[in-house]
């Protein structure tokens, strides 16, 4: 390969808009403009609702859009996503910062912007050591649990401003039991305000999904209010939001502050990143491209280390943002570029606009997109088809409404991966049998009709051998033989065996050593070359015999079973 040959490729590589640019086609500037302008209608509002999630001032919510935008679509391999404040990560934000500093203080949102620093600096590295594979440790019901739980805690927390009354700090709980106490002090301006606006975005999702129903709402309650005499109808109001370009922010970086912000960093990167990861892959499966899961995270690097120096807060793909701009046709990152470049000319001349914006308006955006979220459905399936995994999703609820959100999810990652360990480490085995005129051998709970062998017994490990699952193996295969009488030789199948690690290998020489002195024969079938070269290096090959090791469990079978056949 030649030099400029390499340069390119490494260009490509880092630049992945190097890659796709080259094909675009004249005729998708259309669809992407529009695509772009559909986008901007949607985040615009979503953005200045969005602050108040992250607990900042809406102007952040659009100095926050611009930046994200322009690094993915150069970074990023995936032609549609879209990146954008998001809600989950949103409410992870505020509570990290609100544990540093007092919401509603310039040090709050400056050290919101730190934090999107922070996290930019934890994206990219990440993808630089090429970790892309730590998500798959939020499995997909931890992650909907999530979800479901930050949906009630988001709604109970933007209740007050919906309703005009003052909010309250604490659990899912307590703020219910706030709202509930001051419901005798609301008035009819902001209640009126936001159940309108409520009932107008549910039923514009509901009887025109192609209209931006996020930015009709709040044009329609801006000037409204703005008719009625802003503040004078006792509805709260944005108030004045700056015009112009954001100005380039330094993050805080004292190690202690950073020290007590890198937790909720690393907990929004490992949220952000397994819902941004989702969002691509159902991206690409639209568009028939792929995506590169590493190159991913560090695109949302500088996503949202530009976003912080200018400003604004942090940013991650989004699947409701993407699905937006699937549905309004975009084809590339060119519709990003576009939705950012009208971004822009808001902040540059509309922002005097927003400014008889109600408050009630913009919960109520923020309460119909998490209603939009939530899927019951999905839990009671997921009952049907597993309890183990339903009450992982159930505790990481619970744990969010009364310890919190960050600890509900942390709960639930510690639950998956103990599951999972357990799993492993207790791999099912099972007394098999054959199936009539076949050579398919079968678990003979599963298929009564499935024929054994006198003096034989067929059975099969469920798994790899370890140092936390053989204990586990011995015990299972000793009680199945207790429970068979007339049982003097055992066939093993190590179909499912992959791996033994030498801990495994110790114990298992020892356990033949133990049912040959008990008066069994063991052989094995179906073994893998790689277990069974270090079945070998332990010796268990030498005290077995080669000759009682086969391909077929058939060739086991006829090597020393009867021909005689018992029905269990």
């Amino acid at each position: 390969m030649s030099n400029s040959s390499a340069l390119g490729f490494a260009a490509r590589k880092l630049l992945p808009i190097l890659d796709w640019i080259p094909a675009y086609r004249r005729e998708w500037l259309l669809p992407d403009v529009l695509a772009g302008v559909a986008l901007w209608a949607v985040m615009v509002p979503e953005g200045m609702a969005y602050a108040g999630i992250v607990g900042v001032p809406p102007i952040m919510g659009l100095y926050t859009i611009v930046p994200a935008l322009f690094a993915y679509a150069l970074l990023g391999t995936s032609r549609q996503l879209v990146v954008g404040p998001d809600t989950a990560t949103g409410l992870i934000s505020a509570l990290t910062v609100g544990a540093v500093a007092t919401q509603g203080t310039a040090d709050f949102n400056a050290l919101t912007s730190t934090l999107a620093v922070l996290i930019g600096i934890f994206f990219f590295s990440f993808g630089v050591m090429r970790m892309g594979w730590v998500a798959s440790f939020i499995s997909t019901p931890v992650m909907r649990g999530f979800i479901e739980g930050l949906v009630y805690v988001t709604i109970i927390g933007q209740v007050p401003h919906l309703l005009g009354i003052s909010g309250a700090s604490g659990n899912f709980f307590t703020k219910t039991w706030n709202v509930l106490q001051h419901l005798p002090d609301v008035s009819v301006g902001p209640v009126l305000t936001g159940i309108l606006c409520l009932t107008a975005m549910l039923l514009l999702r509901y009887m025109a999904p192609a209209v931006p129903a996020a930015l009709v709402v709040m044009a329609v309650a801006t000037i409204l209010i703005g008719l009625l005499g802003g503040e004078a109808t006792g509805v709260h109001v944005a108030g004045h939001i700056p015009s112009g370009l954001p100005h380039l922010t330094s993050p805080n970086l004292d190690p202690t502050i950073l020290y007590e912000l890198a937790p909720g960093a690393l907990a929004i990167v490992l949220v952000g990143y397994a819902e941004a990861l989702g969002a691509a892959k159902a991206a690409a499966m639209q568009s028939g491209s792929d995506i590169n899961p590493n190159q991913e995270l560090v695109a949302h690097g500088p996503a949202n280390i530009l976003s912080g120096l200018f400003g604004g807060f942090l940013v991650v793909g989004s699947l409701s943002k993407t699905s937006v701009a699937i549905a309004a046709g975009a084809r590339s990152q060119v519709a990003n570029l576009v939705a950012a470049a009208f971004c822009l000319f808001t902040l540059i001349l509309l922002t005097p606009l927003f400014r008889n914006m109600p408050q009630p308006a913009l919960a109520a955006i923020v309460i119909a997109a998490m209603l939009h979220l939530t899927k019951p459905r999905y839990l009671r399936d997921l009952f049907a088809r597993s309890r183990w995994s339903f009450a992982n999703a159930a505790i990481v609820i619970a744990g969010e409404l009364t310890l919190g959100v960050l600890e509900g999810i942390a709960l639930g990652v510690v639950l998956a991966l103990l599951t999972l360990i357990y799993r492993t480490s207790h791999p099912q085995g099972a007394v098999l049998g054959q199936l009539p005129g076949t050579e398919a051998y079968r678990d003979v709970q599963r298929h009564p009709e499935a024929i054994t062998f006198p003096g034989l017994l067929i059975w099969r490990i469920g798994g790899d051998l370890f140092f936390s699952s053989i204990g586990h193996v011995g015990e299972a295969l000793k009680a199945s033989l207790d429970a068979r009488l007339n049982v003097n030789r055992v066939l093993l199948d190590f179909s499912q065996v992959n791996f033994i690690d030498s801990t495994a290998s110790d114990e298992f020489l020892r356990l033949i050593n133990e049912l040959k002195n008990r008066g069994f024969t063991l052989a094995f079938a179906r073994v893998r070359d790689a277990v069974r070269d270090d079945m070998r290096l332990a010796g268990i090959e030498a005290i077995v015999g080669p000759h009682n090791f086969y391909e077929r469990l058939t060739d086991g079978v006829r090597a020393g079973s009867s021909k005689d056949r018992l029905v269990p």
